[in-house]
């Protein structure tokens, strides 16, 4: 794990963490863990752009994935040291129920 030498807690970007909190948050709500797609969706950000955050943080051994395998990303990072889920990147609200 990518970590310094005096330090126990593994070493990431603020980015990154939010990623990761994300995957496990997205994980606990529905039973699976999020494809790119849904990752994309939160950040607002390009799939190119989501892929390349999947990569480096599998270099990094903070997910692992299985090849050939949707949906198959795992968080290795203690719970403990996964930062706060900043809300949704100014994302709307959508209601749709009617308002009386």
């Amino acid at each position: 794990m990518n970590r310094a030498a005096t330090d126990s807690h593994p070493v990431f970007t603020q980015k990154q963490g939010q990623y990761l909190a994300f995957i496990h948050a997205y994980t606990l709500v529905n039973g699976r863990p999020p494809a790119e797609a849904d990752m994309g969706r939160f950040f607002q950000t390009t799939p190119p752009t989501v892929h390349q955050m999947v990569v480096t943080l599998e270099r990094a051994a903070l997910i692992s994935r299985q090849t050939g395998v949707a949906r198959s990303i795992a968080v290795l990072v203690d719970l403990a040291d996964l930062p706060t889920l900043e809300p949704g990147y100014r994302q709307p609200v959508i209601i749709t129920v009617p308002r009386y």
